[in-house]
C-alpha cells in the first residue's frame, strides 16, 4: 500500500506551525514554508485540497481555525491520508471534550504528540479507535470551557488487563470484561424509498437504500449470527444443509457494505453475517435494492388549468401496505404556480392548506391506515397578470411518510443468534421502518 504521510503539520490561519510530526526522512522540515508561500498566500487556497509543489505533494484540510497538512514525496494513498485526518480529528475531540481548535491544540500539545506517535508508524496509519487508545493512553486532555455538558461528564475508560488484545487488532472494536445485568440486542432495519413516477403512472426510477442498525448490551465476548431472507444467503444455506429452501419471498441485495466487525471470510464462504459486536450502538450494514420494490403509496393526481385564473387539483392517495399497518406523518406537497392567490380544499382525512413560501398545497395526514385511500380536492385561484404568461413547468408532487413494521424491499430477519461461553439468556428486539427518500410523482 502506498504511504499515507511523510510529515503532518498543524497550522493556524496565519500559517504558524502549532505542532508537526515527521514520520519519514524523505521530506525536509522546511516544507511547510512552500505551503505558506505557494498556497496560503495565494488565492488558490481552498480551490483544491491536493497540490504538488516541486517534488512533493500537499494534502490539506481545514478544521475550525486549524489547517492540517500532510506532505509526501512518494506515491501516496490520498484517500487513506484524508481518512486518517478525519479519524485523527475525531480521536482528538474525544480527548478534548468535543472541541478541536487552536486553543485545544496549544493546551494539549504533549498529549497530541503522544497520540501522533501511536496512530501512525513510518507513514502508515495504525489504530485510531478512541475506545482502544484510551485503554493505555489514560492522560486526560485539557477540555475547553465551551464543551458540552454531556461530553464533560463522560469519564475516560479505565485500563483493563487485556488491552493488548484490542491494540493488536484481534477484536479492536470491543474490550473484554463487559458485564450487564440484562443482556439485550436491539436491531432496526431502516429503509428509504426513492421513486420517480410519470404522470401516467409508470415507474421511471425506483430503488431502496437501507441500513441495519444495532444496539448491543451484552456481557463478555459474544458471537452473533444474523440470517436474512436474501436470495444468495438462502441458496448457500440450502447447499450446505443439502435440502431445498423453504418457500417465501427472497430478495437480492446490491452494494452491500459491512461494519468492520463482520467476518468477511465467513460471509464469502457461507453467506452468513457473523460478527462480534461493538458495545452500544453501531451500523452493522448498508445495502441497496432495485428489483421487486413494494411501493407503500400510490398517488393519482389530476390537475386542470381552467383559463388563466383558476385551477382544479384532485389527488388520490392509496396505501398499498397491509391493513393492520399504518403510516405516520404523511405529507403530500402539490406544487402550484407562483401567481396563486388562494385555495379552498375538501379532504377525506387530514388537513390541507396553501403554503406560499414553497408555492405548494400541503396536505398532512397524521395516521394513514393500510389498504385505504384518501382524496383531496382543491380549487385554486390565480392572479391575472397583464404580462405575457410563461408556461408552468409543473414540478413533481413530493411525499413524506414513515411506515413502522414495513419494509419496501421485503427484507426480513429470519434469525438472530447469540453465542457466549457463559451461556446467558438474551432478549432480542427487531423493528422495521420505511421512510420516504426522494418520493416524487410527476403531474
Amino acid at each position: 500500500m502506498p504511504v499515507a504521510a511523510s510529515a503532518v503539520y498543524f497550522l493556524n490561519l496565519r500559517g504558524d506551525v502549532l505542532i508537526n510530526r515527521l514520520y519519514r526522512d524523505d521530506v525536509g522540515g522546511n516544507m511547510v514554508d512552500a505551503f505558506r508561500m505557494h498556497i496560503m498566500q495565494t488565492k488558490e487556497l481552498g480551490t483544491c485540497p491536493v497540490r504538488q509543489i516541486g517534488g512533493c505533494s500537499f494534502f490539506y484540510m481545514r478544521i475550525s481555525n486549524v489547517y492540517i497538512v500532510i506532505v509526501v514525496s512518494t506515491n501516496a494513498n490520498v484517500a487513506c491520508a484524508f481518512k486518517f485526518v478525519v479519524e485523527a480529528v475525531a480521536l482528538f475531540k474525544s480527548y478534548f471534550g468535543g472541541s478541536f481548535d487552536e486553543d485545544a491544540i496549544r493546551n494539549n500539545f504533549v498529549l497530541i504528540y503522544e497520540l501522533l506517535d501511536e496512530i501512525m508508524d513510518f507513514g502508515y496509519p495504525q489504530n485510531l479507535s478512541p475506545e482502544i487508545l484510551k485503554l493505555y493512553i489514560t492522560q486526560e486532555g485539557v477540555r475547553s470551557p465551551f464543551s458540552s455538558k454531556a461530553q464533560l461528564q463522560q469519564p475516560l475508560d479505565k485500563p483493563v488487563p487485556n488491552a493488548t488484545l484490542q491494540v493488536t487488532g484481534a477484536v479492536g472494536w470491543r474490550r473484554e470484561g463487559l458485564i450487564y445485568k440484562k443482556n439485550e440486542v436491539f436491531l432496526d432495519i431502516v429503509e428509504s424509498v426513492n421513486l420517480l413516477m410519470s404522470s401516467k403512472g409508470s415507474v421511471l426510477r425506483c430503488d431502496v437504500t437501507g441500513k441495519v442498525l444495532m444496539k448491543c448490551f451484552l456481557s463478555g465476548m459474544p458471537d452473533l449470527k444474523l440470517g436474512l431472507n436474501d436470495k444468495i444467503g438462502l441458496e448457500k444455506e440450502s447447499q450446505l444443509k443439502s435440502r431445498p429452501t423453504k418457500s417465501g419471498k427472497t430478495i437480492e441485495l446490491d452494494d452491500v457494505t459491512f461494519h468492520q466487525c463482520v467476518n468477511l471470510t465467513r460471509f464469502n464462504s457461507e453467506k452468513t453475517v457473523s460478527f462480534v459486536p461493538p458495545d452500544g450502538e453501531f451500523e452493522l450494514m448498508k445495502y441497496r435494492i432495485t428489483e421487486g420494490v413494494n411501493l407503500p403509496f400510490r398517488v393519482l393526481p389530476t390537475i386542470k388549468e381552467l383559463g388563466r385564473t383558476r385551477m382544479e387539483v384532485n389527488v388520490k392517495v392509496k396505501s398499498v401496505f397491509g391493513a393492520k399497518m399504518f403510516a405516520l406523518g404523511v405529507v403530500i406537497k402539490v406544487p402550484v404556480p407562483k401567481q396563486t392567490a388562494k385555495a379552498s380544499f375538501q379532504v377525506t382525512s387530514g388537513r390541507a392548506k396553501y403554503n406560499p413560501s414553497i408555492d405548494s398545497l400541503v396536505w398532512k395526514i397524521k395516521k394513514f391506515p393500510g389498504q385505504t385511500e384518501s382524496t383531496m380536492s382543491a380549487e385554486v385561484e390565480l392572479i391575472s397578470t397583464i404580462a405575457e404568461k410563461k408556461s408552468w413547468t409543473r414540478p413533481p408532487i413530493q411525499m413524506e411518510f414513515q411506515v413502522p413494521m414495513f419494509t419496501a424491499s421485503g427484507l426480513r430477519v429470519r434469525f438472530l443468534k447469540v453465542w457466549e461461553k457463559s451461556g446467558y439468556n438474551t432478549v432480542e428486539w427487531v423493528r422495521y421502518i420505511t421512510k420516504a427518500g426522494s418520493y416524487e410523482i410527476r403531474c
